[in-house]
């Protein structure tokens, strides 16, 4: 009978965390360079900022800015005049939500970014999303995130993961199943008025979730042997290391005495 083979050794890179502003600064630019320092002094990868009109296409404007990354969200992932526009005259990486989106449908976004300039492979990151502010947990759907990364990984730069259910303990484990963009709404108060607040984090809650990321990338190895860590209680606690040291001793003793009767 063949072995089976061993498993893919399992490597994580640390993870990168969206500070979503959106349009939580009020429409103050004071508030928003505040949201932006406080996200970076939280540690956030990027903060976002969105600029939306209801009868206008806003993306050229958008383009023009050069940002690091643009990103599409769930209701605007089947707005084909307006990725094209993204797929063709920008340069970027762009990041797209799959909230209210069939499987059928992220089918056709990819396809869509593999045509023309896309280069999906090298530029969209694919997020496991539900469209709800916030979400109950069980409407999380985490397994998602695994799904997407089986489908898409080679197709796509990344697998990310955009929540909206409260605490933080579902972003570690999205990235534990595979989600290297970790993308959650921020303010500085969540009792503003607004849709986007109660699902948002405060900077307390933004800095716990950036550190226990940190210390969870740090976690996640193999172990190879008995750690350098261990050796210690190893000759303090383990069967066969602390009660061998009287035999020893007395093995020692019983030398001395035949010594020194000779």
């Amino acid at each position: 009978m063949e072995r089976p083979s061993k498993r893919t050794r399992l490597h994580y890179a640390p993870a990168k965390v969206i500070a979503e502003i959106g349009c939580n600064h009020q429409g103050s630019k004071e508030t928003a360079k505040e949201l932006l320092t406080l996200a970076k002094e939280a540690g956030a990868t990027v903060g976002k900022l969105q600029k939306r009109h209801p009868k206008e296409l806003l993306t050229e404007e958008i383009i023009s800015l050069n940002p690091t990354l643009i990103k599409v969200g769930s209701p605007s992932n089947l707005h084909w005049e307006m990725q094209e526009l993204l797929r063709d005259t920008y340069q970027g990486e762009v990041h797209i939500s799959t909230g209210m989106t069939s499987r059928e449908d992220v089918d056709k976004i990819i396809e869509f970014w593999e045509r023309g300039k896309g280069d999906a492979k090298n530029r969209v990151v694919l997020y496991a999303c539900t469209s709800a502010y916030p979400v109950q947990f069980k409407d999380v759907c985490l397994l998602e995130i695994a799904r997407l990364k089986e489908q898409y990984e080679d197709r796509v730069k990344a697998i990310g993961f955009s929540g909206h259910h409260l605490g933080i303990a579902i972003d570690i484990a999205a990235y534990v199943l595979g989600a290297t963009w970790i993308e959650r709404h921020f303010t500085k108060d969540r009792t503003w008025k607004g849709t986007d607040h109660a699902a948002s984090l405060e900077f307390p809650g933004l800095s716990k979730l950036i550190r226990d990321l940190r210390a969870t990338t740090v976690s996640l190895s193999y172990k190879d042997g008995i750690l350098d860590v261990e050796k210690e209680q190893e000759a303090k606690l383990k069967w066969g290391f602390y009660n061998a040291r009287p035999k020893e001793a007395a093995k020692d003793a019983t030398a001395k005495d035949a010594e020194a009767e000779c």
